[in-house]
């Protein structure tokens, strides 16, 4: 009979970690007598990070006595103590070999049901003073797994656990782990996963999106950066000029979708841009002048000079279907929806084109665009010239009666399309789509007090390692072997990050390899797809550009 050795639990505290502040319940501790388990969690307990962790579906974490002892015979540790993994149950039996999703337990006057393994991240290893904790979780299959409360009551350590329920398919915690994090899939277990009806709404979406093929085209690229030759330079207004490219020897060059941009090397540095106009000769950028990089654009390249340039990418690009379509865009953030109204030439799709910049003067792509819309059954051009007190605002949008089911792609400064997107969905629109060419936003769970900082050097000697260009903060730094990982590197020169297990195993931190090599340590328990990079496990074997 499995029983219930130690009931566990912590309120979130503010604790120190690698200079930092982390906002955490990872520490539990045991506690005498009974306490009652509730939906959300059990009294006197609580969860840092509520995006990952807690909530009726992960109300209550489990882990085993056997995993302890495992844990304590391989890593040589004899100060392993019940809660130390974070759990509020620690249990003799329940292995995550044995028990499947679904199924139910008896514990003193409650009952629960297993909803999902654990969440991998990197708090389990802090509070165990061990940083590789998450993906050996994983490799090893132990993660332990969470209950939801099907029935609240009071239990204590001592109470017997009864299997009263046995969930379908008879899927084990160790496999459902395996099955979201673990490569060489098996297509019949995801559709198995997937008909739980107890699994978690988020690791069935999951493993959904795991069997969903992917319905836009892939654009087939080119490794690292490639020369085009310069065959047209062209003033839009009086601050953008587009730049028209081909290959020297006017070869085919791969199709991008509409929405995607450019990378490219230009006065010793790296920077992004977006396709205005495409063809398989020739490409055609559009750039602002209001850098060192864009003036030397503007000033200094002439038709016939060559740019080191990367293949297209971005996932902002125009979805095929038959909505409407709405385009917003303020300033040169016209580029790339301007890209996307000119492959939507031929549509029957009901289409509202919504532009506003400074004034006429600063207005490119009017002739152009309106010459576009002109031939078009179904659409609707609204200028708006800030200069003149005409903005495109929430009232602005709501005068327009714009459909519901529209989808709208829009690009501009960041605070225009938090504006926009604000509006659109009060409006109803929920389908929105948005373009950002600066850093991404950081995800850096359970960190406080965090501060945007402009990226930077790092602070130390300077490295003389490969060099390493963070493409979207506009930064080249040599590497230096005192950093395990490129994430540490980031972290260490302010360049904005994304996380969560910091081991290999969520993939959070995916980034894009523009060019070069990287070598793993560890090696990632599923390798990323071509043409990216593991960050947090990651170091580089030459010169890298990753798109951070």
């Amino acid at each position: 009979m499995a029983r219930l050795l130690s009931l566990n639990v912590g309120m979130p505290a503010d604790v120190p970690w690698q200079g930092r502040t982390v906002h955490t319940g990872i520490f539990k501790y045991p506690v005498e007598g009974s306490r009652t388990a509730r939906r959300l969690n059990v009294d006197g307990d609580g969860q840092g990070d509520l995006g990952g962790h807690g909530g009726e579906q992960r109300a209550v974490l489990v882990y085993q006595r056997q995993s302890y002892d495992y844990w304590r015979d391989e890593l040589g540790r004899n100060d392993l103590e019940y809660g130390n993994f974070g759990e509020n149950f620690t249990v003799d039996g329940l292995l995550d070999d044995e028990v499947h999703i679904g199924d139910r337990y008896r514990i003193g006057d409650a009952e629960f049901e297993v909803s999902q393994p654990r969440v991998t991240c990197f708090r389990v290893g802090l509070r165990l003073n061990a940083p590789e904790m998450p993906s050996l979780l994983v490799a090893r299959h132990r993660p332990g797994f969470y209950l939801r409360v099907v029935k609240e009551g009071e239990v204590r350590a001592g109470d017997e656990i009864t299997r009263t329920v046995v969930g379908r398919h008879e899927m084990n915690v160790a496999d459902i782990d395996a099955l979201l994090y673990l490569p060489k899939r098996d297509v019949a277990q995801l559709r198995k996963a997937v008909d739980i009806p107890a699994l978690s709404p988020g690791w069935r979406a999951s493993f959904q999106d795991l069997l969903t093929p992917r319905t836009e085209p892939v654009v087939e690229g080119w490794p690292g950066f490639r020369p085009l030759r310069v065959t047209r330079i062209v003033p839009e207004s009086s601050t953008i000029a587009s730049i028209h490219l081909s290959t020297p020897d006017s070869s085919v060059l791969p199709t991008p979708q509409p929405g995607q941009f450019l990378t490219l090397r230009a006065a010793a540095q790296v920077r992004s841009y977006s396709l205005s106009a495409v063809s398989d000769t020739g490409y055609r950028i559009s750039v602002k002048r209001d850098g060192a990089v864009s003036t030397y654009l503007h000033t200094k390249l002439s038709v016939g000079d060559t740019l080191d340039v990367a293949s297209p990418r971005g996932e902002f690009t125009l979805q095929d279907n038959d909505s409407p379509v709405v385009l917003l865009s303020a300033g040169v953030g016209v580029t790339p929806v301007l890209a996307m109204l000119r492959a939507l030439a031929d549509t029957k799709r009901e289409l509202w084109w919504l532009n506003t910049t400074r004034s006429a003067r600063e207005h490119a792509f009017r002739t152009e665009a309106h010459d576009l819309l002109g031939d078009l059954e179904a659409a609707h051009e609204h200028v708006y010239y800030t200069a003149e007190g005409n903005r495109l605002n929430r009232d602005a949008l709501a005068k327009l009666s714009l459909p519901v089911n529209a989808s709208a792609y829009m690009c501009g400064p960041a605070g225009f399309m938090d504006d926009m997107t604000a509006a659109l969905r009060d409006l109803g629109i929920t389908d929105v789509h948005s373009e950002l060419f600066g850093a991404l936003p950081a995800i850096n769970p359970g960190i406080v007090d965090a501060v945007p900082t402009t990226p930077h050097q790092p602070g130390g000697p300077v490295g003389t390692g490969p060099r390493i260009t963070f493409a979207r903060s506009g930064l080249t730094v040599p590497w230096r072997p005192d950093f395990d990982n490129l994430l540490e590197l980031a972290e260490a020169c302010d360049v904005p990050t994304r996380w969560a297990c910091r081991t290999g195993v969520c993939h959070t931190c995916v980034t894009p390899l523009l060019s070069g090599e990287v070598q793993y340590q560890p090696d990632p328990l599923e390798p990323p797809a071509a043409g990216a990079t593991l960050v947090c496990c990651a170091r580089p074997a030459d010169d890298l550009v990753l798109d951070l």
